[in-house]
């Protein structure tokens, strides 16, 4: 393994403990450029959040000035130019052996911008239009990396909607902590309903646990219905690939029930898996993955989001 995969590979580990598990049964074909995907991602994510300032950069304190020299360095990788910076330059390469375009990889950075101009989502619809930003669009990356046709759209689609799911999965678990820092996911026209405000405060507030809880509770219930649709997708790839993937959805799953069993009195706390359940979901994935079409298959993909086409 080289310097920078392995960079890549503890991106991934230290970033998502539950990804990372899953991705170790992926083809060893497949699993550096899967991290170097997981790492560009991930490297983007923190310097929009302040957390890093990039590799030897001085810290830029304007969110929208982070993400510009972000984008400015994504061109010039997918434009085939060097930067010396390994995760940039990891993924210029990802992206040009497996085909992935510039306006797939700017879906993402338009993720990223909602983030940046404090984006409020007024309906799940709004809300689901930055989870394709933000995950949607990288699980059809993920799945070029593996080895869907660009030209297999509703295998792709099926892409989409795992990391739709991920991402839903991901806002239910972190109502309260992403409140803490000013953000609200939660949409508006759902809050509106339960009588509470979309601000940080309301949401936050423990007086507004159970109606918050019951936002976050139909994000969860929405999530099923793409990790059903994902199901149909995951069952096309080859064996290995298809129980990593499989088992990166069951353990997400198991997050966003775990966040519906709390109910409100646990909404501020993070739920997760232990590494006990991590295995045993794993195990599960392993029978499913090979099962071609089963019960918790949605093959019928009406009324779910669509993603914008892309080649």
């Amino acid at each position: 393994m080289t310097g920078a995969a392995d960079y890549a590979h503890r991106s991934l580990a230290n970033g998502s403990k539950s990804f990372s598990a899953a991705a170790r049964l992926l083809p060893a074909t497949a699993r550096d450029d899967i991290a170097r995907l997981y790492a560009w991602c991930r490297h983007c994510d923190d310097v929009i959040d302040g957390q890093v300032s990039g590799h030897g950069g001085a810290r830029v304190e304007d969110a929208a000035e982070r993400l510009a020299a972000l984008t400015r360095k994504t061109d010039r990788v997918l434009a085939g130019e060097g930067t010396g910076d390994a995760v940039f330059d990891g993924f210029g390469a990802v992206a040009a052996r497996h085909g992935i375009s510039p306006r797939l990889v700017h879906d993402v950075l338009g993720g990223f911008a909602m983030d940046v101009d404090g984006a409020r989502y007024a309906t799940l619809d709004d809300l689901l239009l930055y989870c394709y930003g933000v995950a949607g669009a990288v699980g059809v990356m993920m799945a070029l990396v593996l080895g869907v046709a660009p030209q297999d759209g509703d295998t792709l689609d099926r892409a989409a909607d795992l990391g739709l799911a991920f991402q839903l999965t991901n806002i239910a678990r972190d109502v309260v902590a992403d409140a803490a820092v000013g953000r609200v996911y939660l949409p508006a026209q759902l809050l509106a309903a339960e009588g509470v405000a979309a601000t940080p405060e309301a949401v936050a507030d423990p007086a507004n646990a159970a109606a918050a809880w019951r936002v976050a509770d139909r994000l969860v219930g929405e999530a099923e219905h793409y990790y059903a649709s994902a199901a149909v997708g995951v069952a096309r790839l080859p064996y290995r690939a298809a129980w990593g993937i499989a088992s990166a959805g069951a353990v997400y799953r198991a997050i966003g029930r775990r966040r519906r069993a709390g109910g409100p009195s646990a909404l501020a706390l993070r739920v997760g898996t232990s590494t006990a359940d991590k295995a045993a979901l794993i195990a599960g994935a392993a029978v499913t993955a090979l099962v071609p079409e089963g019960p918790w298959h949605r093959r019928d993909r009406a009324g779910l989001w669509v993603r914008p086409p892309r080649p």
